[in-house]
């Protein structure tokens, strides 16, 4: 495959890319105020956020999961809003409900809509899996369809929408796992790991001052929805969507594409909207840049957030260590023999 195929962008797409890039550093920059490290966590959020679509965060607790959403948030302007999932949270818990008033002086009784808490910009659904799947399911469909409905009327959510989703990896007592069609609406699946020795003493410095450095916005919603747009807009290659196409469906067993590794250990691969959320990745990763278009690396950097999540090995996999995101790194390794 070639990445010669010509591609263009106009003048004024060409200044927003130099504009998004430069908010990109910017952002950066503010949240560095607050979280120490994490910058590919960091770089991952934003890909997800321009390219309109949502994220699930997977770590231990103490990662400072939620002042990273809630610092993203206030460097872009943006309002935010923090949902504790817990077993006996329900769907109006989080759309809103409907509530009875009367009129003073009329006695008029009307039903009134009080919006809950997902009509914000950014949501932080914490610990989504320890909510039961109807609650689950709400959130969901939120994201999937950008409104909520309740008594027969429907809402629109504010714009920009975007949700994190928070997961721990080691408690799973007591929990309701997404199901696989519900973890496909996650773009990306980012893991935060520990920091580094020099990290962590910065946090402890930083964390334990009687000072806390104010996050200035670098963005407005408007120009978020605007920078959306034009992730859109950036031109990818087709041989650039043929890579994205051939590494998700190298994930399916039973597909001609796949290997004998995949057909050993994968008992269910990705589904389109993976090729999607790849080629939308990427597109965002070059536009954060400064870049005009995508390229080959630009897949491969985001193959396995957006493919591990997506990815069901079998028995004999567990039995050998081997995981979803062992197999789409050998897949990675693969593809530099296909380009």
């Amino acid at each position: 495959m070639s990445t010669a195929e010509p591609l263009a962008m106009g003048d004024r797409d060409l200044l927003l890319l130099e504009r998004l890039a430069a908010a990109r550093s910017g952002i950066e920059a503010e949240i560095a105020k607050r979280v120490v490290g994490q910058r590919p966590i960091v770089e991952g959020l934003l890909a997800a956020l321009f390219a309109a679509g949502h994220a699930l965060l997977v770590g231990v607790p103490g990662l400072a999961k939620t002042l990273l959403v809630s610092s993203l948030a206030r460097a872009l302007d943006l309002k935010f809003s923090r949902i504790q999932f817990t077993p006996d949270l329900m769907p109006s818990d989080i759309t809103g409900s409907e509530i009875l008033e009367e009129t003073p002086g009329t006695g008029r009784r009307n039903f009134r809509f009080v919006r809950g808490p997902l009509f914000a910009n950014v949501i932080l659904a914490d610990e989504v899996n320890r909510t039961p799947p109807k609650t689950q399911a709400a959130l969901l469909q939120a994201m999937q369809e950008g409104e909520v409905t309740v008594g027969g009327e429907t809402y629109p959510l504010d714009r920009p929408f975007f949700v994190l989703a928070t997961q721990n990896p080691i408690e799973q007592e007591g929990t309701y796992p997404l199901p696989e069609a519900q973890l496909d609406r996650f773009m990306l699946e980012l893991r935060i790991g520990y920091p580094s020795h020099d990290e962590e003493q910065q946090i402890a410095a930083l964390t334990t001052a009687d000072t806390e450095e104010e996050i200035r916005p670098v963005l407005r919603a408007a120009e978020i929805l605007e920078l959306q747009h034009l992730v859109r807009r950036v031109p990818a290659a087709p041989s650039v969507i043929a890579l994205a196409v051939r590494l998700t469906r190298a994930t399916r067993p039973e597909s001609e594409e796949s290997s004998e590794y995949v057909r050993r250990w994968v008992r269910w691969g990705a589904g389109p909207r993976a090729t999607q959320h790849l080629v939308l990745a990427a597109k965002a990763r070059a536009a954060l840049d400064g870049r005009p278009a995508p390229n080959y690396e630009d897949v491969r950097a985001a193959a396995v957030p957006v493919l591990r999540h997506r990815i069901i090995t079998n028995f004999q996999a567990e039995a050998e260590g081997e995981t979803a995101e062992t197999v789409v790194r050998r897949l990675i390794h693969e593809s530099r023999q296909w380009t």
